[in-house]
């Protein structure tokens, strides 16, 4: 170092110290994209899983082992099974197992393209990544996602305990999620890095001795203010960020010209890689929303009365907020945010009948007192469910409202309702007016033990009970909007002919 120039000195200088940096960037990039891959990976997984638990029953397991496909309801399970798992391609196999003493016991296993399902009551050895939670697992205790990478490839494992009614886990659901896409483009983003940093540095050993004059300083300087007030924390202020960057416009006719081009190239690829990101994670959000929304479906199939009710709901609901909004009812809890959250919470409201018995949610007949209150434990369950999931998917901000719905929207204007016994603005606003789209459903829909009442019948109980059942300012709302509530109705009514 002592035989060489300044300007050799600072190139020098600058070679290294570019080079480390790219490494110490590359590598904390790196690392932070692959844990929150995994990260969304788990969630994935976990929540499938989850989902999958919730479709078996597990006082049927034991029947399931022995009896296999000719038990009642196993058909039925495994093919909901294949749906969850077709709603995701990430998802490579969907299983439960019982585990015991003698290692675990197949209930379901299904088909794959590579891979035939084992029968019911198979036995398998516990696989040596599980051994050190055997112990967990036979108490019927959750364990951690385990990651493998085995000759079905790179795998995110999730088990879930299915519990009875006491609480004892009868088997657990278990999802293997495929991490191969993750491997992939966790390889072609190192080489895009490598090859930007390989790029710029290429450019920087190029760059003339002069870097010391005064063409130099100024233009290094203008970078380096710019890139210390980029920001990542919108699109809006990453395209302002980068149209500074291009107003520098900086044209000195050597390296220092090229290295701001590159510069700028690095910065675009930057805030268009940050733009991927964010469109897959929203990808993954929705994907998410939409396992919750098919439970919500398959909640309804198990129905036979409701028809297409949680659509019929929904679509009430928005009739009500859109009123409101063109009358200012409520208007200082009626954001945009608000109204959006109701409408998507809208089909969930009936989520905790999944805890009914079918015995008890298809009774053709009129429900004794005891099935009545286990009937009514469906808004409690519904309410527990969502906030479970809530847990798992903080950033699905709908759910929040998805809660109030499924636990009041069976309260009463005068306090006579459940499972609380709210009375008047204490019940959230989403349930007063899920409240009134849900009773009105229920009056003009036909049931197996009822016919449906014609619409101005329906509208007139739903007056008389304003200020009793329902808020007296929804109900005028409603009323109000009658002609586009008949309009609705009237379509479903001649959807379900069609």
């Amino acid at each position: 170092m002592k035989n060489l120039s300044i300007r050799s000195k600072v190139l020098l200088t600058i070679t290294i110290a570019f080079f480390l940096f790219g490494i110490a960037a590359a590598t904390i990039s790196y690392k932070v994209y692959l844990n929150n891959s995994i990260e969304q990976h788990k969630n994935l997984a976990l929540g499938v899983a989850r989902l999958v638990a919730s479709c078996i029953n597990p006082d049927r397991v034991e029947d399931y082992l022995w009896q296999g496909t000719n038990a009642k309801g196993y058909l039925e399970t495994k093919i909901k099974l294949y749906k969850i798992r077709e709603s995701s391609t990430n998802v490579k196999f969907v299983y439960a197992y019982k585990i015991l003493e003698d290692g675990c016991h197949v209930v379901f296993d299904l088909d794959t393209p590579e891979v035939a399902g084992k029968e019911p009551g198979t036995l398998q050895e516990f696989d040596k990544s599980f051994k050190p939670y055997v112990s967990q697992l036979l108490a019927g205790k959750e364990i951690p996602p385990i990651i493998t990478d085995d000759t079905y490839g790179w795998l995110l494992t999730v088990y879930v305990p299915v519990r009875d009614s006491k609480g004892v886990c009868q088997c657990y659901a278990a999802v293997d999620v495929s991490m191969e896409e993750l491997r992939e483009q966790s390889e072609e983003y190192l080489i895009q890095l490598a090859m930007i940093f390989a790029f710029i540095l290429a450019v920087i050993v190029l760059i003339d001795y002069q870097l010391l004059k005064s063409t130099l300083i100024s233009p290094i300087n203008q970078m380096a203010h710019s890139a210390e007030l980029f920001a990542f924390n919108s699109e809006e202020s990453m395209e302002k960020n980068l149209e500074r960057i291009e107003k520098l416009n900086i044209h000195t006719g050597d390296e220092i010209e090229n290295l701001y081009h590159s510069f700028v190239k690095m910065t675009e690829d930057s805030v268009e890689y940050t733009k991927d990101v964010k469109n897959k994670t929203e990808t993954i959000s929705k994907m998410q929303n939409a396992l919750i929304i098919t439970l919500a479906d398959l909640v309804e199939s198990r129905d036979e009365n409701t028809g297409q009710h949680i659509k019929k709901t929904a679509a009430y609901v928005k009739i009500i907020l859109d009123e409101m909004k063109r009358q200012g009812v409520y208007a200082d809890q009626l954001s945009e945010t608000f109204a959006e959250n109701v409408h998507n919470s809208a089909p969930l409201h009936d989520i905790g009948k999944i805890a009914v018995p079918d015995s008890i949610l298809n009774k053709p007949g009129k429900l004794t007192e005891e099935e009545f209150n286990i009937m009514k434990g469906h808004t409690t369950a519904g309410g527990k469910i969502l906030s479970s999931i809530l847990e798992m998917v903080p950033e699905s901000h709908y759910l929040y409202e998805a809660v109030n719905l499924a636990t009041y929207h069976h309260e009463r204007w005068d306090g006579r309702g459940y499972p609380s016994g709210l009375a008047g603005e204490d019940i959230p606003l989403s349930a007063r007016i899920m409240a009134i789209a849900d009773v009105f459903d229920a009056l003009v829909s036909k049931r197996s033990y009822k016919e449906g009442f014609p619409l101005d019948k329906a509208i007139k109980i739903i007056t008389e009970e304003s200020g009793t059942h329902f808020d007296p300012k929804l109900v005028d709302v409603f009323l109000s909007a009658k002609d586009e509530v008949f309009k609705v109705a009237k379509g479903f009514s001649e959807e379900s002919k069609n």
